[in-house]
């Protein structure tokens, strides 16, 4: 089996190659915004068509999401039958946050910030990945100046030297959206109220056509500060497919 994706491979190329090269031990994270919810129909697609084994599909719950997010959680379940573990962050941890932070004390700095994602969301990636070979994620270059040199193939070093890869890399966002379409992908509502990008509750708004497709995420904060600590940035385009 080859150590990588060929060159230049389409999506579900690099998904199929991805199934049969970890097969259980893959990881598929969701967030359900519509890029992931591309790569669940293409997992079901390649499970229920081709035989391939299914991945662990993982969800990360804040604790703090969009009514319409959970509501799409029960909609992809129902759709696709495939099962999606749900992380949840601990609540003694949580607890200790909001003590020091306020419930809204995120805002403060981009530090309190990163100190509340690192409890909600960062140390369930942890979890959610222990032990797997390979995760697959839905970033894409365009969505934010944090993501410009995104490969499709790395190395996750924070997670044990485990296969990144991000079969929608070179995707624009029409295309996310003429996928979904043409495939009839169930999609969350708030995209159709301006939230390209949709995070916690109280760290997303709808945003205008003309504006970054990330510029509602932390809203308060630059462009070059906007993640959550999931991902690295990769602020300079570099080759496709470098580690």
């Amino acid at each position: 089996m080859s150590p990588r994706p060929p060159e230049g491979a389409a999506a579900r190329e690099v998904i199929r190659w991805a199934m049969e090269t970890f097969g259980t031990t893959l990881a598929v994270a969701t967030s359900l915004g519509a890029e992931d919810m591309v790569l669940l129909h293409e997992v079901a697609h390649l499970h229920r068509e081709h035989g391939l084994a299914l991945p662990h599909v993982f969800f990360l719950d804040t604790g703090r999401l969009h009514e319409e997010t959970y509501a799409l959680l029960a909609a992809a379940q129902a759709r696709y039958g495939v099962p999606i573990e749900v992380y949840f962050p601990a609540a003694p941890l949580v607890e200790s946050l909001v003590r020091k932070q306020g419930v809204l004390g995120f805002r403060a700095s981009v530090e309190a910030r990163k100190e509340c994602c690192n409890v909600r969301k960062v140390q369930q990636l942890g979890r959610a990945l222990a032990g797997r070979g390979a995760w697959v994620t839905g970033l894409r270059r365009d969505q934010a100046v944090t993501r410009g040199t995104l490969a499709t193939f790395e190395v996750d070093a924070a997670h044990g030297g485990i296969v990144k890869l991000a079969p929608l890399a070179g995707w624009s966002e029409a295309e996310v959206f003429d996928y979904a379409r043409a495939h009839d992908v169930p999609l969350n509502p708030l995209h159709a109220q301006g939230f390209r990008s949709i995070g916690c509750a109280p760290c997303t708004r709808a945003i205008g056509p003309d504006e970054d497709v990330r510029a509602g995420r932390f809203y308060w904060e630059s462009p070059e500060h906007k993640e959550c600590g999931l991902h690295p940035s990769h602020p300079a385009r570099r080759a496709e497919g470098a580690p």
